[in-house]
């Protein structure tokens, strides 16, 4: 099976198979998927695969009160499933109890076994697309793990030099500049070409991937008011300026720099299809006060589709049936959306950046 050839099975079933990964044990990622999938009519549109742990997965479902609709099966043994929910489980880390609510070592060594399987089997065809429950950075770091976070670990697994973040919801549709990064450090690696990057790939993902045939992208200036004429930092003039105008000439429909104080509301009034931030909370901020608890995320640049919830680990709420699943919800039917979009078409035009010289590795550190 090649990494498209998403087709009809044995039986003639035409829905996509997403693979899920429930994120951090000691975190909500179990109740937002059990949640999440509750819903028949979001489960009669594609055929999934949960990768964690059975026991916590049931755990959750008694304390919400939702009857079982999952087989489980050891997570070396699950073939490319025919229909329904089935938990890829990693019995192995059983011992991790349902009210731990912290970060651990634990956690990290098992929300990482979860991410790297899933991984390999979207690499190798097996999944149409995959969705990532929340993982606790903290629990990677401790389990030695020198990754930030999920879209580290799938360029690297993808062998993808230009991957870009991308979050939607509520209407707006904003790729990142920067994402974990001290904001204090980007200066040291503020470059035109990083700034030209997401703007490229989100080009490609209107078009590909939303529907817009000539899309409108604004980019954020990433001082006060755009620095006013350099009044306040040249790294508009210095940096995003030049971006800007060699995106122009490739072609791309794209303005700016804006001030981003103004600029998120005119995206949502409709004045542009896509916005390009400089830095993380530039860009979160504003999706989330808009669209909490339902906003999504994607990365671009893999030949693959993954998506993501917008949210954390929420440890404080562990437990307590308090988990709002509308982001994993969201981040699933976007999956399979886009799943299908793509079933019949070539690797090739799956948004995809330039290949990294080499993979690199991610043992994690005595």
């Amino acid at each position: 099976m090649s990494s498209q050839d998403h087709g009809p099975d044995a039986n003639g079933d035409r829905r996509p198979l997403i693979g899920i990964t429930m994120g951090d044990p000691a975190g909500i990622g179990a109740e937002v998927i059990v949640k999440a999938l509750a819903d028949r009519e979001l489960r009669k549109q594609a055929k999934f695969i949960i990768y964690g742990l059975n026991e916590l997965i049931s755990y959750a479902a008694d304390s919400a009160e939702i009857s079982p609709y999952w087989f489980r099966l050891p997570h070396e043994d699950v073939p490319a499933i025919a229909s329904g929910v089935v938990v890829a489980d990693f019995d192995e880390y059983a011992m991790i109890a349902p009210n731990i609510r912290r970060a651990t070592a634990e956690g990290g060594h098992a929300s990482m076994r979860f991410c790297e399987e899933a991984i390999a089997d979207l690499k190798k065809g097996k999944l149409a697309a995959l969705v990532t429950g929340p993982i606790s950075k903290t629990s990677w770091r401790m389990a030695g793990y020198n990754l930030p976070g999920h879209t580290e670990l799938l360029a690297r697994r993808f062998n993808a030099r230009r991957v870009t973040m991308m979050f939607v919801g509520g209407g707006l549709r904003i790729a990142l500049v920067s994402v974990h990064e001290a904001l204090f450090e980007l200066r040291n690696s503020f470059t035109i070409g990083r700034v030209h990057q997401p703007i490229d790939l989100l080009d490609r993902a209107l078009r590909d991937w939303f529907g817009f045939a000539e899309p409108r992208i604004a980019v954020a200036g990433i001082n006060p008011h755009a620095s006013e004429g350099g009044q306040f930092g040249d790294e508009e003039q210095r940096v995003i300026e030049p971006a800007v105008v060699m995106a122009r000439d490739s072609g791309l429909n794209v303005s700016g720099p804006y001030p981003a104080d103004s600029l998120f509301r005119r995206a949502l009034d409709g004045e542009f299809d896509g916005v390009v931030a400089m830095y993380h909370d530039q860009g979160l901020i504003p999706l989330k006060l808009v669209a909490f608890g339902q906003a999504v995320n994607l990365t671009l640049g893999l030949g693959a589709i993954r998506t993501s919830v917008d949210h954390g680990t929420a440890f404080d709420i562990v437990g307590k049936n308090k988990a709002d699943a509308g982001s994993m919800k969201s981040a699933i039917s976007l999956a399979i959306d886009l799943a299908r979009q793509n079933a019949n078409r070539p690797p090739e035009a799956l948004v995809r950046g330039d290949p990294a010289v080499s993979e690199g590795t991610i043992a994690a550190e005595e």
